[in-house]
């Protein structure tokens, strides 16, 4: 995993044509440190999530990573971020394992794909093309290309959907492990208690 790093929030506002989202909101977030979002479906969760990542301007306010603006970042630092949103960012018509080689190439991560596969009982599906798993493999094949990602910032957006309950415990000593190591993590749940953890600090939208 890359070095730890600051996320800051600095008077951050979305408006939706005429429909705020949230405004006014500022925050800051360190390494080892959890962020919980939480409300209801549509209350702006993702898109705090997006505009964190970079993929979506605030309307208003900066949010930036290491005292860099999001939006302005390197390409070489840009890959301390790991955004997973609702989509699985998997290629449907490659396998598994080839997914997984794709993503640890891109993030050159030398990290071995065996012990990753078999945290995640993938074993099994490791050569079956993306587009024939239930929609639970495909998240824990998600779950894979985050961890070989080695990223410092993960932003997850509901990630235990579609996860039983072995597939939520994984996640959640993952998460720690994570945070242990000096990562980040920015998670948004209407169900917190999925991650049966306090975060450092809860947004509530």
């Amino acid at each position: 995993m890359r070095e730890g790093g600051v996320l800051h929030g600095r008077d951050l506002a979305v408006w939706r044509g005429e429909r705020c989202l949230f405004e006014r909101l500022s925050f800051e977030l360190r390494s080892g440190q959890l962020g919980l979002l939480v409300g209801p479906n549509g209350s702006g969760k993702t898109t705090l999530l997006r505009v964190l990542a970079g993929l979506a301007p605030p309307t208003s306010g900066v949010a930036a990573w290491n005292g860099t603006v999001i939006g302005e970042l390197a390409p070489e630092q840009r890959g301390d971020l790991a955004y997973r949103g609702h989509l699985e960012a998997l290629k449907r018509d490659l396998t598994v394992r080839e997914n997984l080689k794709f993503h640890a190439a891109l993030f050159r991560v030398p990290e071995p794909l065996d012990p990753v596969l078999a945290e995640l009982q993938l074993q099994a599906a490791v050569d079956t093309r993306v587009r024939y798993l239930s929609a639970g493999q495909k998240r824990r094949a998600a779950l894979a290309s985050l961890r070989l990602s080695g990223a410092s910032l993960w932003l997850l957006d509901e990630p235990t959907t579609n996860l039983d309950r072995d597939g939520r415990a994984l996640l959640r000593d993952w998460t720690r492990r994570h945070l242990a190591a000096g990562g980040l993590a920015v998670i948004a749940t209407h169900q917190p208690d999925d991650l049966a953890e306090r975060g450092d600090l809860v947004i509530e939208l």
